[in-house]
């Protein structure tokens, strides 16, 4: 790698992450959302003048041809869960959902050409419509700088291929493992009757 070099960024915070990363460049991609995150909640977004369930926007996004990709550390929330079924385009793979337990960086790339990395998860406290004192306190930076695109994206790429399972030491552990050892593993769970498996946009388990 060389050297230090400058990149140009800007810090967002609070709810001027909502409004940026979701209200502004979210919901007007053209071509694909990439999504990390710890947390997945049924937050809200404003959409014609109402508060909406997130997955109300994903639809739209995924009826205008938008690739989504939602790659998260822990099981959605139930109300979550509730949304996206009744969303049958979305579960039939318009929004795509792999779980990898280690992953606990935030991004949200859109268009492969601009990238939100901060603290906020996808939930109403961190991303979403919240009242400005119900809210985390959270920190985020922007930028279309190519090279720090590149290198998010080449993680998250390695991360959602299955490149990365093969060393990893909690692969055992994982619900929903990929890569060459992943059907023994997933043989074991089964009969460990463990019911959760995600990895594919279908229903979700409970």
């Amino acid at each position: 790698m060389g050297g230090p070099r400058t990149v140009s960024l800007e810090m967002l915070e609070g709810e001027a992450l909502y409004r940026e990363v979701v209200l502004h460049r979210m919901a007007q991609a053209r071509e694909s959302v990439w999504i990390a995150t710890a947390n997945v909640k049924a937050m809200l977004v404003e959409h014609q003048g109402r508060f909406r369930p997130l997955v109300d926007l994903f639809a739209l996004l995924s009826a205008r041809g938008v690739e989504l990709k939602l790659l998260h550390a822990e099981l959605p929330s139930r109300p979550f869960r509730k949304f996206f079924d009744a969303k049958k385009s979305l579960v039939r793979g318009g929004l795509q959902l792999k779980i990898c337990p280690r992953v606990h960086f935030k991004c949200v790339l859109i268009d492969g050409a601009w990238l939100y990395v901060g603290s906020a998860n996808l939930t109403g406290a961190g991303l979403g419509a919240k009242h400005k004192d119900a809210r985390n306190f959270e920190l985020g930076f922007v930028s279309e700088d190519f090279d720090t695109i590149d290198r998010v994206t080449a993680l998250y790429q390695s991360i959602w291929s299955g490149a990365e399972c093969a060393r990893c030491r909690l692969y055992e552990l994982c619900p929903d493992p990929i890569g060459a050892q992943a059907r023994a593993v997933k043989g074991r769970k089964k009969r460990g009757g463990s019911g959760i498996v995600l990895g594919r946009s279908r229903r979700l388990g409970q």
